[in-house]
């Protein structure tokens, strides 16, 4: 224990934020009542993971009760980036290890197993998510076009850029793939006209939105479908499509046939939209330090982050033009951060919700790794270990004469001027 102590007294002398460690056995690494951050450790199992820089083990066992902390989780996530001990995006891959991750994926994204991963996570309590998204309960990337604005304005940003890259048109038919709480499927068709269609694998979601489209009057217009996207058949295809916040879930070893599906669903010409987080690194199977076992055990399981480079080739593969590529990565960090601080600052009423449920043990559970999720996820996009990416493609037609320009094959004009006026 003395060399373990005297590893932690030499970590917590370099962090940025100053910190106290209350050891298993009594007695305190540290002045508690001069910390901005006291770490109660309840095992010596947390003690070693934390001198060694472990934070998702860390992590795992805040979650599990082990380990308490006192603090804002800004302190919290400004300590643990500082304890990783190397780069969390570094690790370099094997055929070996490349092939078992494939292997690991194609396992882990059957139907049935996507349809429980997803309920998993989105079928938590929408009251619980309602406390700390935004009105329209965007669960994705939002825009913050002005630095200024709120978290409402920055994803009502993000929906209009969304719907002003794919030049949506009144009576196009747009498909929205993972349609969430409908935010981005009813912004479209309020505001640019169309007749959306959404598809979700969340009950939850799937009879949130419902309710919104017969509260809006837009029956008829608008429809939204509990269906995964490998099922979804239709008698003519769609002009748009949009992926927002999904192929995170679809895996590697799916990529293939994930790309191949849209293709089946789009016109000739038409556009995609496929938005989402990518890796940070260009050969990692996924984040280092515990971090990607952490997201994986208590957040997203079957979740799989891929190198953008990844995506647009195998976006290729099936026959996709990449006309536009969007990096938004401190933008993530800074709706994270809105996400972190709501919640933060109504701790008692989202563990009353979680409650509800009744388990608050597991309500309790369920809190501490939403807390962690939230604010190290926005510091892992701050520090450039995840990304994301707004990738517009389009499907040639293999016409000379569609489009604004010889040559175009779609109807992108080839020109990003329209985007931003």
């Amino acid at each position: 224990m003395n060399i373990l102590q005297s590893k932690l007294e030499e970590k917590l002398a370099g962090l940025p934020v100053s910190m106290a460690i209350e050891m298993p056995q009594g007695g305190w690494i540290g002045p508690p009542d001069q910390a901005q951050l006291r770490i109660h450790c309840r095992n010596a199992a947390a003690l070693a993971a934390l001198a060694a820089g472990d934070v998702g083990v860390v992590g795992a066992a805040i979650v599990e009760g082990h380990v308490e902390i006192d603090g804002s989780m800004r302190d919290v996530m400004a300590a643990a980036a500082a304890l990783v001990p190397s780069d969390p995006v570094a690790a370099r891959s094997t055929w070996w290890s490349r092939m078992l991750a494939r292997s690991r994926s194609a396992a882990l994204h059957t139907l049935t197993k996507d349809s429980e991963q997803i309920q998993f996570h989105y079928d938590v309590s929408d009251a619980f998510y309602g406390l700390w998204l935004d009105p329209r309960r965007v669960y994705s990337c939002a825009y913050y076009a002005q630095p200024d604005y709120n978290l409402a304005q920055a994803q009502e940003a993000k929906l209009d850029l969304i719907c002003r890259k794919l030049r949506l048109q009144p009576g196009e038919r747009f498909l929205d793939v993972g349609a969430g709480w409908g935010g981005l499927l009813l912004w479209a068709a309020e505001h640019y006209g169309v007749q959306g269609t959404g598809i979700t694998l969340s009950r939850n979601q799937h009879a949130h939105v419902n309710r919104l489209i017969e509260e809006k009057g837009l029956q008829g217009r608008v429809r939204m479908l509990l269906s995964d996207y490998r099922h979804l058949q239709v008698d003519e295809p769609f002009d748009k499509l949009a992926s927002v916040g999904m192929f995170e879930h679809v895996g590697r070893a799916h990529m293939q046939e994930y790309f191949g599906t849209l293709k089946r669903l789009i016109k000739p010409g038409g556009l995609l939209m496929n938005h989402g987080i990518t890796a940070g690194g260009t050969d990692n199977e996924q984040l280092g330090a515990g971090m990607g076992d952490f997201i994986e055990k208590y957040i997203f399981p079957g979740g799989e982050l891929i190198h953008v480079s990844a995506v647009l080739e195998e976006m290729a593969h099936a026959g996709w033009e990449m006309v536009d590529t969007d990096n938004l990565r401190p933008h993530y960090a800074k709706t994270l951060w809105a996400w972190s601080d709501a919640l933060e600052a109504q701790l008692d009423e989202a563990l009353a919700i979680l409650a509800q449920k009744g388990n608050p043990a597991q309500a309790a559970k369920t809190l501490r790794a939403y807390r962690l999720y939230l604010a190290g996820c926005a510091t892992g996009f701050e520090h450039g270990w995840v990304a994301l990416h707004q990738m517009l493609a389009v499907m040639p037609d293999g016409s000379m004469t569609t489009g604004s320009m010889p040559g175009a094959q779609s109807q992108y004009p080839f020109t990003r001027d329209y985007m931003y006026r």
